[in-house]
């Protein structure tokens, strides 16, 4: 048996240690998922150096989120077969060497790649700070420790496109890939002293290699299918036949887990009533942080001009106020029931969502940052409670699995959030567009107007007289077809709002109380 256990740590350490190994996973944490939205500001200058389209810049962000879905599983065994710290610097290896890919990326594939190892990384990482705080604190303190450890997977993405958008404006894209290995190598230094080794010196248990492969291809399948359907058509042979291997792929997987006696998610944790509604609740939390910081920068960007920085500074506000909330949220979590929490977080989620719903080309700054800051509060409420309360509704056998599952349902939701939010947004886009453009013929007085004004204005420029109305009509369709992006935004907001009140009901049905 190794001599470097939570136990024999405990002792050369002292009470503080608790405290220690939890900051180094923390660390971990949010040097891993500090590259989850950092690259969201950067995406326009990407798309612009690559000569690609929204369709593909999109994979940089779901690209990521899938990679950290499909290994989230995996460290319930890394961690059972080769120890936290192995699991810990193996997770860090693996960042930094998605992180080179990126910098030094030729051309989009080498980028995405990148980004791949990025998430993988950071999937096996997330699980290790709640399995270690269920394993070094006692109950009364886990809700606390939760809202500590909650910093580093939500204040990460909150503050990475503020710190993205400066490097942005004054390095270039590429130096947003180095931000964060500083901290990882710090990190990788804490681990070596504070993080335990395998406790267990028996035979490692045996990998779930089918059910392994069944999930990446489900992901793989899935998100092929969502990223290519606007573009290739919802009914076009290659994205209904992803989609159906997707779903064959996701009814085989729950099968095998069901049968294999050491599978990677065990689907018997569902019947825990507590477990099941959380992961619910995870899902849509996952999607709405996840894709909401998508298109926050997005919108700021393209709609209303921003800078990168601007962009990003519009996310401080609320990043910051997390510092705040999540000492309180975690102290709740060990007072109140999870579902309290849970729900006022998650409705405070929805009407800022529904006040986004109304954001258009010269909402001010202080406006958007604030509408921001009150979904972040409810996110800040919502996760140590979430996160406590599915860890509590199960047996101790069950840890590792629920520890996983949950982070694992966070990121799924992230995924696909983030890729049904951009369809939604290129979708709606369209419609608008079409319902637009016939308004505009010419024989609406308003029409007529904005044509009289725009022709004017080119005269003033120096524009020939027999370009102006061709030049008028040309600015006509830029402004229609900023509109309908405005519109479209408007209508993404929503859907979050509509998905976050949805989220309550499953919140809610974790009252009962279960016997174990």
């Amino acid at each position: 048996m190794s001599e470097r256990t939570l136990e024999t740590l405990g002792r050369r350490f002292g009470p503080f240690y608790r405290w220690l190994v939890t900051a180094t996973a923390i660390i971990g944490t949010l040097s891993t998922i500090l590259a989850s939205t950092i690259v969201n500001v950067a995406l326009p200058d990407i798309m612009g150096a690559f000569g690609i389209g929204q369709d593909h810049a999109q994979l940089l962000s779901t690209g990521f989120l899938a990679a950290v879905t499909g290994t989230m599983l995996l460290n319930a065994w890394f961690t059972e077969s080769f120890g936290h710290r192995a699991t810990y610097l193996g997770a860090v290896a693996l960042f930094l060497s998605g992180s080179a890919l990126c910098g030094f990326a030729p051309n989009e594939a080498v980028l995405i790649l990148g980004r791949i190892l990025q998430g993988a990384s950071a999937g096996m990482m997330q699980p290790l700070g709640t399995q270690i705080i269920f394993q070094v604190f006692p109950p009364e303190k886990r809700g606390s420790a939760m809202g500590l450890a909650a910093v580093g997977i939500v204040l990460a993405p909150a503050l990475g496109p503020t710190l993205g958008g400066v490097l942005v404006d004054h390095y270039g894209w590429r130096s947003v890939f180095v931000l964060s290995v500083p901290s990882a190598l710090l990190g990788s230094g804490l681990a070596m002293v504070f993080m335990p080794d395998r406790a267990e010196s028996g035979p490692r248990r045996r990998f779930d290699a089918p059910g392994f492969l069944l999930l990446i291809l489900a992901l793989l399948a899935l998100f092929t299918g969502l990223s290519t359907g606007q573009r290739e058509g919802w009914g076009s042979e290659p994205v209904v036949g992803a989609l159906a291997a997707a779903t064959l792929a996701i009814l085989g997987f729950l099968l095998w887990e069901l049968w294999t006696p050491v599978p990677l998610l065990n689907p018997r944790i569902f019947a825990h009533r507590g477990f099941a509604g959380a992961f619910a609740v995870a899902i849509v939390y996952g999607a709405c942080i996840f894709g909401t910081t998508y298109l926050l920068p997005l919108f700021v960007q393209t709609v209303q001009g921003y800078t990168a920085t601007r962009a990003g500074l519009v996310l401080m506000p609320a990043g910051l106020i997390m510092l705040v909330v999540f000492p309180v949220a975690g102290r709740l979590a060990d007072r109140l029931p999870p579902w309290q929490p849970v729900a006022f977080g998650l409705l405070l989620f929805a009407l800022s969502s529904w006040l986004l719903r109304g954001v258009h080309t010269d909402t001010p700054f202080w406006s958007m940052a604030l509408m921001v800051l009150v979904g972040r509060v409810g996110l800040g409420f919502t996760m140590p409670s979430m996160n406590a309360g599915a860890l509590r509704a199960l047996p101790p056998r069950f840890l590792g699995q629920g520890a996983g599952g949950i982070n694992f349902a966070r990121q799924f939701g992230g995924a696909l959030g983030t890729n049904l939010l951009a369809i939604t947004l290129e979708r709606h886009t369209e419609l608008h567009a079409q319902a637009l453009t016939p308004s505009q013929d010419g024989s609406g007085a308003g029409t007529l107007e904005f044509l009289r004004q725009a022709q004017a204005l080119l005269r003033q420029d120096g524009v020939p007289e027999t370009e102006t109305l061709a030049g008028a009509y040309e600015l006509l369709s830029r402004a229609v077809a900023a509109q309908a992006s405005m519109l479209g935004f408007r209508d993404s907001f929503l859907w979050v709002a509509l998905a976050c009140l949805a989220a309550v009901l499953p919140a809610l049905a974790t009252r009962r109380k279960q016997t174990a």
